[in-house]
């Protein structure tokens, strides 16, 4: 499902990623651990289009992401990959269903047929009783799921996620690490994480370490 190859970059004189190769399966749920400055933040990033690196290449679901155009990359971006932060970075001004609905709105789905996925999501993840709710009102496990519903609307094959888990209490962190599980018996999805959380990455697939932009062996 996802394949980098030499994958290198730099910011200035500072060489973050040093020739990092990678495979990963299609539904295999793998944690990306390491020490900060490691290089897993930048590696996430390039995976999911989100940056270019210096060198090397990326394979998704056998498209060459990395010879895409910008606007390519864009739509690529918003129908394969969904992404979890560990701020889930919703926006504060729109209530859980109009956050989740927005990349199925910017894929140019009608606003009924969104609403009715994102009701369909929200129900799933518990939060029916939620939708009309703005992220200030939420607590630190809804907002995460809320951002959850969002990354899986469009149906991406590859779920990417940074810290997920970082900023929840023990019971949220559990659930949510479960979550991930379930997203992909139930939705065949392929999850990266990069985490320091020692209990998900134990309990995923695959671990990956990393230290100095290199992949330990």
């Amino acid at each position: 499902m996802i394949k980098i190859k030499n994958i290198e970059k730099r910011f200035g004189n500072l060489e973050v990623l040093k020739g990092v190769n990678m495979e990963i399966a299609p539904k295999e749920i793998v944690s990306i651990m390491g020490p900060s400055g490691a290089g897993k933040t930048t590696l996430l990033q390039i995976i999911g289009t989100l940056d270019n690196p210096n060198g090397g290449s990326v394979e998704i679901a056998g498209t060459d992401v990395l010879k895409l155009s910008e606007r390519e990359k864009s739509q690529f971006r918003n129908q394969e990959i969904g992404f979890v932060f560990q701020f889930h970075q919703l926006l504060p001004e729109f209530s859980a269903i109009e956050n989740v609905m927005m990349p199925a709105l910017i894929a140019g789905r009608s606003f009924g047929e969104a609403e009715k996925e994102a009701q369909s999501l929200l129900e799933y993840l518990k939060l029916s009783e939620r939708k009309t709710h703005k992220p200030s009102e939420l607590s630190g496990g809804e907002k995460q799921r809320v951002a959850v519903a969002r990354a899986l609307i469009n149906k991406p094959s590859i779920i990417l996620a940074d810290e997920p888990s970082g900023s929840l209490d023990s019971k949220n962190r559990k659930e949510l690490h479960q979550l991930f599980f379930d997203l992909r018996d139930n939705f065949n999805q392929t999850i990266l994480i990069v985490t320091h959380d020692e209990e998900l990455a134990n309990i995923s697939d695959r671990v990956v370490h990393m230290r100095d932009g290199l992949i330990e062996i």
